[in-house]
């Protein structure tokens, strides 16, 4: 069977199963399967594949086809810009996500300094933190997560992106922290759980295959958003800038909190490209 075979096969299953990025799949499942680049599948596409290279891809294939996300499947993600390592049991990075580092480069843009310390509390793969950090080449970065095996994988992705000389990996739980332990930051920033346990629009596939920790607080999910940022805003130093991922019916919640947290001025709410409440921030 011809690689092109293969496929458009798969393509075309995919698209029978009505997944959302058929080809996309199809094409990060199969490239990883032959161990080359995505651009090859087409420049190779008259190539022979082997009895063992057919059936990986038909693993692959069955895989996602039970709804399993095609990054664990493949063992990594991008995330502005940058491929991060991603495995089962950690929180897979969403585009989303990216408005975070936007916001901060942004802003250092605006107020550049010679000296940045950045705080990441519930990194998971690091995707938030370490995108900001290439991005700041005199900055330095201190980041926290709880599961082990996150924090593993959160250092891997440390060493691949060549940033061990300027980020600290901490594994921790974050209410057994103390702030004035780690210092003072011009940025913190998060993504943490959001979600409510009975929250009935989550997705099944989401609940099956990802981390739990990583997706429910507990008061309505609420918690992490509240706890982790009244914690660490006296951590800010003047001018600094708190950024936290938040579900989209926690927009007011958010920002009635931040307004109230004495360290915060000049609170907003950022929605996404989909009109909806996203992240929200202050200022020391």
């Amino acid at each position: 069977m011809k690689l092109n075979d293969v496929l458009q096969k798969t393509i075309q299953f995919f698209k029978d199963k009505k997944f959302d990025t058929p080809r996309l799949d199809a094409e990060l499942l199969i490239a990883h399967a032959l161990k080359m680049p995505r651009i090859q599948l087409y420049a190779k596409f008259d190539s022979p594949l082997s009895e063992i290279e057919v059936n990986l891809c038909r693993e692959y294939v069955k895989r996602r086809t039970v709804g399993e996300p095609v990054a664990y499947i493949i063992g990594e993600k991008g995330f502005y810009g940058h491929i991060f390592k991603v495995k089962s049991g950690v929180l897979i990075p969403r585009p989303e996500t990216e408005m975070i580092v936007d916001d901060v480069l942004k802003d250092f843009k605006k107020h550049p300094k010679d000296h940045v310390r950045i705080l990441d509390l519930g990194a998971g793969t690091g995707c938030i933190g370490l995108s900001i950090l290439k991005h700041m080449s005199l900055a330095e970065l201190v980041t926290v997560e709880k599961s082990a095996e996150a924090f593993a994988l959160l250092q891997d992705n440390i060493v691949s992106l060549e940033l061990g000389e300027r980020a600290k990996a901490i594994q921790a739980d974050i209410s057994s922290l103390n702030p004035t332990d780690l210092g003072r930051f011009d940025y913190i920033v998060s993504n943490p759980p959001y979600i409510d346990e009975n929250d009935t629009q989550v997705e099944a596939n989401v609940r099956k295959f990802e981390p739990a920790m990583a997706l429910f607080s507990d008061d309505k999910g609420l918690f992490a958003l509240k706890s982790w940022s009244a914690k660490f805003a006296p951590s800010l130093k003047a001018e600094g800038l708190m950024l936290f991922e938040m579900g989209h019916t926690q927009g007011d919640t958010m920002k009635k909190h931040f307004s109230d947290l004495a360290k915060l001025k000049e609170v907003t709410v950022l929605k996404d490209l989909s009109g909806l409440d996203r992240i929200v921030k202050g200022r020391a």
